[in-house]
């Protein structure tokens, strides 16, 4: 039998054809594994984002800003999300943590009257670092600082706008109590303490939802005669001697 030979260029042919079939498959591979790194890269990067910005395991949680106020657009009244999202952490804060992480607020219009300190409610936060959102126990004053807007937004439109509103609006501030003192106030036996800061001062780790505010609710009278409210000089101290009050009465 007669063996029949392949022209040389017919050979040299096959050969381009598969050296080309075998470099598209390399090139369509490598294309894959690049997509599929980038794919993989993009899921770490958005995995590490929430652990510190890419600090490695066991890095440091970091809260961005917006993580860190409790936000408020416009108006807030009793029912809008964000001061029931504030008043619910601060019932599950208070009963968590009891009075040891919790302070009564207070807030004054210097334009409407100096030395009058008006009872807006409480604040709460987390004080166990394994239960916490953020990476650092908050302060008292970080727990006002961060929802400092929405107390006062709710303290001047919607509980005492005689006092707190309109053009008595500006220049408001919040004092600060020990929990659950409102009548050791009243009786001149407690002095305020004003809540001094920015956000700027928030810690790195902080984060809002370790915080809490319970809102004073006015009833009946109080609704236009308004609620509790203290005299005070402008460092937050007793104008007048302590008095005590008839509790049978």
């Amino acid at each position: 039998m007669r063996r029949r030979f392949c022209h040389p260029l017919t050979i040299l042919a096959g050969l381009v054809a598969a050296l080309s079939t075998s470099e598209a498959f390399v090139a369509q591979r490598w294309s894959s594994e690049v997509f599929v790194t980038k794919l993989y890269a993009k899921k770490a990067k958005r995995s590490s984002g929430t652990g510190g910005g890419g600090g490695g395991f066991g890095a440091p949680k970091k809260a961005s800003t917006k993580s860190k106020v409790r936000s408020v657009s416009g108006f807030t009244g009793s029912g809008t999300k964000p001061l029931r999202v504030a008043a619910n952490t601060y019932d599950k804060l208070r009963t968590a943590y009891g009075k040891d992480a919790c302070r009564d607020i207070y807030a004054r219009s210097p334009a409407n009257d100096p030395e009058l300190f008006w009872f807006v409610g409480k604040v709460a936060w987390c004080n166990k670092e394994e239960d916490l959102e953020g990476a650092s126990i908050p302060t008292p004053e970080e727990a006002v600082i961060s929802q400092r807007r929405l107390i006062l937004e709710y303290s001047k439109r919607q509980l005492r706008p005689t006092n707190l509103g309109g053009p008595f609006s500006e220049g408001l501030d919040v004092w600060l109590a020990p929990a659950d003192s409102e009548m050791d106030v009243v009786q001149n036996k407690i002095s305020l303490q004003k809540v001094k800061g920015s956000l700027k001062d928030l810690s790195e780790g902080f984060a809002v939802a370790d915080v809490g505010y319970g809102p004073e609710i006015y009833v009946g009278e109080e609704i236009s005669k308004g609620g509790l409210r203290v005299v005070r000089d402008e460092n937050g101290d007793p104008v007048k001697g302590v008095f005590e009050v008839n509790e049978s009465l």
